[in-house]
């Protein structure tokens, strides 16, 4: 049996207020670690599972990092080579932070590298979201496409992975805060309309509009006035205790912006520099620890490389 290779996936941010399921960013922390080695035994399996307290399957078809990689796996025709999993959960569920995305990654990144990168990094697109859906519901990549390739992502059109990396101003910096609250990305989309106002529509695709032209130009103004949603954050906030305080507190201490990080219960903020970050997360831990839930305060820049082998 072979020592095997430990990739790491990280967390990351979706829809980044304006851009539900077209925009995403990953973050340096939390994520997920998978080891994968060859083995004698023919087939893919998963051994070992920690950080997980039971809430994971073994099967692959029911595990997002076991079934994204026996899709890779069948698509290399190597479906039936000998391959063990060890799954590291190192993020909470249901955080909204992209924890069965980070799985996914992390799970097909590490077969890939076992087997000498048969596939180029962002090719792996494909199957890490096979897992992803399985975990959600849907088929979308606003987690998957930055926990695999970093950086702020857009992505044109979800169903044929049309995605593009953005450029982040020097010094963009996230403060992400995590109240222990459960939210099921499942359930926070059965909640969402299907219908939305014209109004609406417009000044949401002129925010996104603006976010990404003030990323280009590196405009913090612009982006400060870009990163708002009337569409989705109106509809989940109720999910979320003392959201729109925790809004309001970000906001007086200087962030860009503040919204729910894709599904909930986390909230992010963006700032221009790390020392806003800090301040801005301060007030955001303040309204949860006043109110005395319990939560974890996640300060990033802007994760550049996605999933790493270490």
């Amino acid at each position: 049996m072979s020592t095997g290779i430990k990739v790491f996936a990280p967390a990351s941010v979706a829809n980044v207020a304006c851009g539900f399921d077209t925009m995403g960013f990953a973050l340096e922390k939390p994520g997920d670690e998978i080891i994968a080695r060859l083995s004698d035994k023919p087939g893919l399996r998963i051994t070992k599972i920690t950080g997980a307290q039971g809430k994971l399957p073994y099967e692959l078809e029911k595990n997002t990092a076991g079934y994204a990689a026996l899709k890779l796996l069948e698509h290399l025709g190597e479906q039936d080579r000998g391959i063990e999993l060890e799954i590291h959960k190192k993020m909470p569920f249901g955080s909204g932070l992209g924890s069965s995305a980070a799985s996914a990654v992390a799970g097909v990144m590490a077969v890939n590298e076992l087997l000498k990168r048969p596939l180029e990094k962002r090719d792996l697109l494909p199957f890490a979201a096979m897992g992803e859906e399985l975990a959600s519901g849907s088929l979308h990549v606003d987690n998957v496409a930055p926990s695999l390739i970093g950086g702020i992502i857009f992505i044109r059109d979800n169903a044929t992975f049309d995605v593009h990396r953005l450029p982040a101003p020097p010094g963009l910096y996230a403060s992400v805060i995590h109240p222990k609250v459960n939210i099921m990305t499942k359930d926070a989309r059965n909640i969402l309309a299907d219908k939305v106002p014209f109004r609406d529509s417009i000044a949401q695709g002129g925010n996104l509009g603006g976010l990404i032209i003030g990323l280009y130009n590196s405009d913090l103004g612009l982006i400060k006035r870009s990163l708002k949603d009337v569409i989705v954050e109106p509809q989940r906030a109720g999910l979320i205790p003392h959201f729109y305080e925790v809004q309001e507190a970000a906001l007086k201490a200087g962030a860009l912006g503040c919204s729910i990080s894709g599904a909930g219960p986390s909230i992010f903020a963006l700032s221009a520099n790390s020392l806003d970050a800090e301040n801005v997360g301060e007030a955001m831990v303040k309204i949860f620890s006043d109110n005395k839930i319990e939560h974890t305060l996640y300060l990033s820049k802007i994760n550049q490389e996605g999933a790493i082998k270490y």
